[in-house]
């Protein structure tokens, strides 16, 4: 690492006539562990001016979420600032400020979005009540002004029916709509300075778009800056003005968005750019026989509005009389924007909920009227790996227990001593050593507890995976080595996928054919390089210039 990487002051600080917004100096952060201190954050500084984006990219455990926590005054009570740390907003040194000044400056000057909304919502509060609560924090309106200016910043991060969405709960949600409401909660005091931590990880990608669009256009207006803190760098170059690199704890290399990409200094900072998803799938026989099909697969869920005593049903048809069919070996793509009803479809196909009409065939057998006793037989030979693979992971089991359940449950194993050997050759299988049966959960990293739940699937040796959206919350170079791997699994033991994200990049490097859905309706099909090289039709043109133009 050479020194004149990561000078204390930006490399275009001369072209600004004006004092930062946010000057942060020689930021540390050290946490108390049971093994001791960790040095999550080392000596960092940086700068923001009104009215513009930096970015602060780089792998999970790099400290930039520890960095965003460290403005807001969010850090938990086992970390330690460093002394010579300074954070200095509008002039002021904010860490020197009371606890109730700082938690008057959050959420009226200084907001923040965070990655994971569902865990960020109160489940047992409405939207609209929640975002009313934020406004009402900061300044002095009545309840109907606050539902009335809640509805107005629900229109305006695109949230389809705000009037009839804002009495709705958290989990009556999308997670690309749980995920704007959060932005809107952000906004809703015409912040200075706003923190956005992976705001469009759940995000497909022309939503992601208008939201970033969305929030340029409210820096336009109101002269507010941004932190985007991201691993997707797509983003970063279309969205940013300057750039810092983070890796474990240190800043490694800042400059200009364009000059860091045309001529990247440091070799993290290459190596992060060469990180985006390569290859292609390999060509698939024409002569493979049909292992997953779906007819005409209709499901719809019941919608409530209104008040208690005059509610106002409506159905949602969530996925419209559908067809599908998945070869053996093969990886099919399923993809569209948040709510268009892809997983929904892709849990239907698998029995996780029930279709209200059509035909499923698994292997040439129907199992569209089969409950949950008649499902059971095939579970084994069906598996899903989830989106986030903390919640999907039962914290107070240990991997070796996680992995083993589902051998227990299908009797699978003639013995425990058998059932472990298995469970250790599908952590070797996914790219883990077999000596961490005995550890938990929270002891993994983002893409290793991905890792873990490819395994629990694949110990059941299963011959169709859903894999819903498995490697969207995940760091680029995790991502690639996640994409590797699903080749590796399927030469090696045959698998089908069914792919379900809205990352075309993903997709179009591992699938050998896509569907596009978007509400509740396929719009086009064929083979990857077919549709995502020539787009029919505009819905599916729009999807592919916002995956794969800079802007």
């Amino acid at each position: 690492m050479t020194q004149n990487l990561i000078p204390e002051l930006r490399l275009d600080a001369a072209l600004h006539t004006d004092e930062p917004l946010l000057d942060v100096r020689h930021a540390g952060v050290n946490f108390k562990t049971e093994h001791g201190q960790v040095s999550a954050v080392q000596d960092i500084s940086f700068q923001l001016y009104r009215g513009e984006t930096i970015a602060i990219v780089g792998e999970s455990g790099s400290g930039k979420s520890v960095t965003a926590r460290l403005v807001m005054g969010l850090l938990s009570k086992r970390a330690t600032v460093s002394p010579d740390t300074r954070v200095k907003f509008r002039g002021e040194d904010i860490l020197k400020y009371s606890r109730d000044k700082r938690r008057l400056l959050r959420g009226s000057r200084i907001s923040m979005i965070f990655q994971e909304p569902m865990s960020s919502l109160n489940p047992l509060y409405s939207i609209g009540t929640q975002i009313a609560e934020a406004i009402r924090a900061h300044r002095r309106v009545s309840k109907s002004e606050a539902r009335k200016q809640a509805i107005a910043l629900l229109a305006e991060v695109r949230i389809p029916d705000p009037e009839l969405r804002i009495d709705q709960y958290p989990h009556q949600l999308s997670g690309g709509q749980r995920q704007r409401v959060m932005i809107a909660m952000a906004l809703a005091n015409n912040p200075d300075l706003l923190i956005a931590d992976e705001p469009t990880t759940a995000l497909d990608v022309t939503v992601q778009a208008q939201i970033l669009n969305l929030l340029r256009d409210l820096q336009q207006k109101h002269g507010m800056a941004v932190v985007l803190i991201t691993h997707d760098l797509t983003v970063v170059r279309r969205f940013s003005d300057y750039v810092y690199v983070m890796q474990r704890g240190l800043l490694q290399e800042h400059n200009t968005t364009a000059a860091l990409f045309e001529a990247p200094q440091h070799p993290y900072t290459r190596h992060l750019l060469g990180s985006e998803p390569r290859g292609r799938a390999k060509p698939l026989s024409d002569d493979q026989p049909i292992l997953l099909e779906g007819k005409n697969v209709r499901v719809s869920f019941g919608l409530r509005s209104g008040g208690f005593f005059r509610p106002v049903f409506h159905d949602l048809v969530a996925v419209d009389g559908l067809s599908l069919d998945l070869r053996r070996h093969e990886t099919l793509g399923l993809v569209g924007e948040s709510g268009s009803g892809k997983t929904t479809f892709g849990q239907a196909l698998t029995r996780l909920i029930s279709n209200e009409g059509g035909e499923i065939f698994f292997d040439k057998q129907p199992i569209h009227n089969k409950d949950r006793d008649g499902m059971r037989p095939l579970r084994s030979r069906m598996q899903v790996v989830f989106q986030d693979p903390f919640s999907s992971l039962n914290p107070r089991m240990t991997v070796g227990q996680i992995i083993g359940e589902g051998l227990v449950v299908n009797n699978i194993g003639a013995n425990s001593a058998e059932r472990l050997d298995r469970v250790r050759a599908a952590l070797r299988d996914a790219g883990l050593p077999d000596n961490v049966t005995n550890r938990f959960p929270h002891e993994f990293s983002g893409g290793q507890r991905q890792r873990i739940a490819i395994a629990r699937a694949i110990a059941l040796e299963p011959e169709f995976l859903l894999l819903d959206e498995p490697t969207s919350a995940l760091d680029l170079s995790v991502q690639a080595q996640i994409i590797d791997l699903l080749r590796k699994l399927q030469d090696e033991k045959g698998l089908s996928y069914l792919f379900i994200s809205h990352d075309l990049k993903v997709v179009r490097a591992l699938c050998h054919r896509v569907i596009v859905m978007q509400r509740g309706q396929i719009v086009e099909q064929g083979s990857v390089e077919e549709v995502l090289s020539n787009p029919k039709t505009e819905y599916t043109q729009r999807l592919v210039r916002a995956a794969f133009e800079i802007a």
